[in-house]
């Protein structure tokens, strides 16, 4: 079933075709384990939990890196929700002990850790948590939109 998330992310678009995009997953519990030194103690509850961790980072020989990462990112996650999963991103986690742990050359970015897996009761959560578990107000389009020019 992960498999085809990662074959979504393949797909998104990219400038001249790099795919700037590298996924390193954690599926072993021996994996899972080696990514918990480098994620910040807020994050953790969310990465424990997950059968699946990923962590996003991209070729920096493409100028386009970070947007086209972004894109495939997005596949992923819609791809994600589309068959039953839940992806949780996150940028709380120490990014040079990610670098070091997990062996990645300097000319990679780091962009995000995501946890995957399937939604469990809300009440296994602890309670601050809880509160959290809705989905979150979108902006009106009118804070974000512009015709013409940049207006205030």
């Amino acid at each position: 079933m992960y498999w085809s998330v990662f074959d979504a992310a393949r797909w998104a678009p990219s400038a001249n075709n790099m795919q700037p995009w590298r996924f390193i997953i954690a599926r072993t519990k021996e994996d899972r384990e080696r990514f918990y030194p480098f994620i910040k103690e807020g994050n953790r509850l969310w990465c424990e939990k997950a059968p699946v961790l990923i962590l996003i980072i991209s070729d920096t020989e493409d100028a386009s890196h970070a947007f086209d990462t972004g894109a495939a990112w997005g596949f992923l996650s819609l791809q994600a929700k589309k068959k039953g999963l839940i992806t949780h991103a996150m940028t709380g986690f120490y990014k040079d002990k990610a670098r070091e742990v997990l062996n990645i050359p300097e000319k990679f970015d780091i962009q995000a850790l995501v946890a995957i897996g399937y939604q469990d009761r809300k009440e296994l959560l602890p309670e601050q948590l809880q509160e959290r578990e809705k989905p979150s107000p979108r902006e009106p389009l009118s804070t974000f939109l512009y015709e013409g020019t940049f207006q205030k």
